[in-house]
């Protein structure tokens, strides 16, 4: 269950996702150079909203494609914070795939693997790339690239995948929808 993991935040503090049930987690792997960067603009604009209603977001920068989060966590914090003003907890970088990925991106992926990317500009760019690599990438489960999104709902359930294609407005409606069962839908 996805209350029985932990996270380091970027100063070092541990935060147990256990003291986030009864919320909307969002969970997101950022970097700070790359194409889908200016995603932490409607994610900060998510939890400005959402976030008295319940909604939590955990950002995990990750380096592990394109080396686009070259920066120490305090670097990737101050970029974030300057450039578009993030107040949701930031974690420790932290590696999504392989022998030293976060045992948290473990179970998220056995509970929702890749489903595709959905239109976008670089859609293409994407698939032949991991094409030329891999001619069965889109068969794993693995984290394809940064800002790939997980939602979990009040009890706990991951219950979305959004790849960093996919429209801003279909994770909000995905949010939106989880917010309003409230606590008492258990």
């Amino acid at each position: 269950m996805i209350y029985d993991y932990e996270l380091t935040k970027g100063n070092g503090e541990k935060l147990q996702l256990s003291d986030f049930k009864g919320k909307v987690i969002l969970v997101v792997n950022t970097a700070t150079g790359c194409g889908f960067t200016p995603q932490y603009a409607p994610i900060e604009e998510l939890y400005k909203k959402y976030h008295e209603q319940g909604l939590e977001i955990l950002d995990i920068p990750c380096n592990q494609f394109g080396g686009q989060a070259p920066g120490s966590d305090d670097e990737i914090r101050e970029f974030c914070s300057i450039h578009y003003n993030t107040t949701f907890p930031q974690m420790k970088k932290s590696d999504v795939n392989g022998s030293n990925e976060l045992p948290l991106y473990t179970y998220l992926k056995s509970q929702k693997g890749f489903e595709g990317f959905d239109q976008h500009e670089y859609k293409d760019y994407l698939e032949k790339t991991f094409a030329a690599a891999d001619p069965d990438w889109y068969k794993k489960s693995d984290i394809k690239w940064n800002f790939t999104k997980f939602i979990i709902d009040r009890q706990g359930n991951v219950v979305a995948r959004f790849e960093p294609t996919a429209d801003m407005a279909k994770v909000e409606d995905c949010i939106k929808s989880l917010l309003k069962r409230g606590h008492n839908d258990y």
